[in-house]
């Protein structure tokens, strides 16, 4: 007895449904990619002429837009501009101390070390006061550390007064050799307790 083959047993059938698969995947990669172009499209055409919130300000900005009324009838806005001096009143010279002053606190075994700046809007005379008579001028100063206390030195309002107690002293002495102080600021570039 032969057996006797069937459609279902042939290798035909088989491959169609394979097929058929195939082209069921390929037919949904296929919708799926059409889908993603579809919407890459349409939001490229939504949003490809707009700008950033942050750029339309800006170019509104530039062109006078949406701010303050230029008129009471037009509604735009226009920039104000500021109010700039011609020249500037006064011109600052600044002069520092080379060497650091060091000086023990008042009633501390800890000590201070700063260097010392002063300004002033006075003419150049004034500095070269100041460099003519640097060695006295530091000997007043030192006098001055040596009465504050390291509590005052380390509050910002204990250094302001620092700062003008300094400047007295300076412009006292300049005064006295010179006829006249001019030191107006005393700024401390560096200033070190330890």
């Amino acid at each position: 007895m032969t057996a006797m083959t069937t459609d279902t047993d042939s290798p035909a059938p088989k491959a169609r449904s394979g097929l058929k698969a195939i082209l069921r995947l390929f037919g949904l990669v296929l919708g799926a990619g059409v889908c993603a172009a579809g919407g890459f499209g349409a939001g490229w055409y939504v949003f490809a002429g707009s700008t950033s919130p942050v750029t339309e300000a800006l170019r509104l900005i530039d062109r006078g837009e949406g701010l303050e009324s230029a008129g009471p009838e037009e509604g735009l806005m226009q920039k104000v501009p500021r109010p700039v001096p011609e020249a500037a009143a006064f011109v600052t010279s600044y002069y520092s101390f080379a060497e650091p002053l060091t000086a023990n606190p008042a009633g501390s075994r800890r000590f201070v070390q700063l260097t010392v700046s002063l300004s002033t809007q006075y003419d150049a005379k004034v500095m070269t006061h100041v460099e003519t008579h640097k060695v006295a001028l530091q000997s007043d100063m030192l006098a001055v550390l040596g009465g504050f206390t390291e509590e005052q030195m380390t509050s910002l309002d204990g250094r302001k007064q620092l700062a003008g107690a300094l400047r007295d002293a300076i412009n006292a002495r300049l005064e006295a050799l010179e006829g006249f102080g001019g030191i107006e600021d005393v700024f401390f570039p560096s200033f070190v307790v330890q």
